[in-house]
């Protein structure tokens, strides 16, 4: 039992719907036969004994209704009546109470069956040379006779109808069992199509990469296409990951070779002959501080990025008002650019709250007002307003520096991405500052939305949905 439960688990899935399919048929077929068979077998049966029955009153009733005796002799003149109600294959004979025939009346019986004494005085089925007739015995008295009446019938009749109901009834039962086999195989090929093209797109995926997807029929709307579709959604995922991270390798490696090679160039410079030159060691080591700095701000804000897009970023539920947030930031920056003018423009006519960290918020109000500050060329005006738009709470951040061209808008939340690359270094920008700032208000389920006029001006404006706000 054991090896055939280990042979069935190593079957392919095709052959066990198949097996599966044959079996269930099969048994069900095996009691649906059975009883079908079992139930026209008796009422064939019963029919026979009723219509011997029926013949046996008839038989008495014809004796017991003449108006004078009936004797022997009588009852040997009553053949006339007995040929016309005799049937094909059956026999009528009466006996005295010794058990004497007296008249017999028979129509393709053996001879053999006109002698057969019978001792059942009911129906009875017996077997005379392995053919089956059917016996029915029963007295009859008269003014002048006191015997017994026997009709036998033999039912090969009954038996060749028998026969040929359960040749029927069971070859049906073995041809549908072997329709039902090749039925499951087709259906299993068909169910299994999907997922054998599922498996055969990823061996496409190991042997040829993440571009493999698997076919799909816009007309089949059941689970197997589901399964497709999410398989084919997570694939368009994983390489959209793929591509990130490859892209962040590269943008990363980027980034990186240049300080290197700064540090690389001043050390080089030192080993060979500057740090006999105190002028040229003071400036070396000043350069390369600037760069080692450089180095650790890149990293700590990849680590920041990094932790915002894992789930160990934690949402909070603390609700709180996002203005004196702001109008504090607002005052610290005042303090550190003494020379730009910071206006804040309160256009909430309640008070309103949101579903934020106050830390967070600040690091995501730093990172703008920072890149305000860094892009403002030589406006020193920052227009900072909040607001609310069909139940949503908004803030606004807006410089007149040097503006975003149009085609570069939809690049700036990407990381290590800078419009201005010539300065952005000598302003201290890694390109991640944006970048953090999506993913800080996209984790709280808001939107940020970039606007701007090449050289004129630039906005950006921060939404938080109506799930993460609420009137206060």
């Amino acid at each position: 039992m054991m090896k055939i439960t280990n042979f069935f688990s190593q079957l392919p899935i095709r052959w066990k719907i198949t097996i599966w399919s044959s079996l269930v048929l099969f048994i069900l077929f095996v009691t649906y036969n059975s009883i079908q068979y079992y139930v026209m077998r008796t009422w064939m049966i019963d029919q026979e004994e009723r219509n011997i029955q029926e013949k046996m009153r008839e038989i008495q009733a014809y004796l017991a209704d003449k108006p004078f005796i009936v004797d022997r002799t009588e009852i040997i003149y009553s053949s006339g009546f007995l040929e016309k109600v005799n049937e094909a294959n059956e026999l009528i004979r009466i006996m005295d109470r010794e058990g004497n025939l007296v008249l017999a009346v028979a129509t393709n019986l053996p001879h053999e069956l006109l002698v057969t004494p019978v001792e059942s005085e009911n129906l009875e089925h017996v077997k005379v040379n392995g053919k089956h007739y059917l016996i029915h015995r029963r007295p009859v008295i008269t003014n002048g006779f006191v015997g017994y009446i026997e009709v036998i019938r033999d039912l090969k009749n009954y038996e060749r109808l028998r026969g040929l109901i359960f040749l029927v009834t069971w070859s049906a039962g073995a041809g549908a069992i072997l329709l039902s086999g090749v039925g499951g195989m087709l259906i299993a090929r068909k169910l299994l199509a999907p997922i054998s093209a599922l498996t055969d797109t990823m061996k496409r995926i190991k042997k040829r990469g993440f571009k493999e997807r698997v076919p799909q029929d816009s007309n089949q709307k059941d689970e197997i296409a589901d399964i497709s579709n999410v398989f084919n959604e997570m694939m368009n995922d994983v390489e959209t990951s793929f591509q990130k991270q490859k892209q962040f390798v590269e943008d990363a490696s980027h980034e990186l070779r240049t300080p290197i090679s700064i540090l690389e160039g001043h050390i080089s410079l030192l080993n060979r002959w500057g740090k006999n030159d105190p002028e040229v060691l003071e400036e070396s080591l000043k350069a390369s501080q600037q760069e080692v700095e450089r180095l650790k701000m890149l990293v700590l804000e990849l680590l920041e990025l990094t932790r915002l897009e894992s789930d160990r970023f934690e949402v909070a539920d603390e609700q709180i008002n996002p203005v004196p947030v702001i109008e504090e930031l607002i005052k610290k920056f005042t303090l550190l650019h003494p020379n730009f003018t910071f206006s804040f423009h309160n256009k909430l006519k309640k008070e309103m709250t949101i579903q934020m960290a106050d830390r967070h918020l600040e690091q995501l109000l730093i990172i703008l007002l920072d890149n305000a500050v860094k892009y403002s060329k030589d406006s020193t005006n920052v227009e900072v307003s909040a607001g609310q738009e069909e139940g949503k709470f908004f803030f606004l951040i807006k410089d007149y520096g040097i503006g975003i061209p149009k085609e570069d808008l939809e690049k700036i939340f990407d990381r290590f991405y800078r419009v201005d690359k010539a300065r952005s270094r000598e302003k201290g920008g890694q390109g991640l500052g944006l970048s953090i700032a999506q993913r800080i208000v996209h984790n709280y389920n808001g939107s940020i939305v970039a606007e701007s006029v090449e050289g004129e001006w630039t906005s950006i404006q921060v939404i938080f949905d109506e799930g993460t706000s609420s009137n206060a």
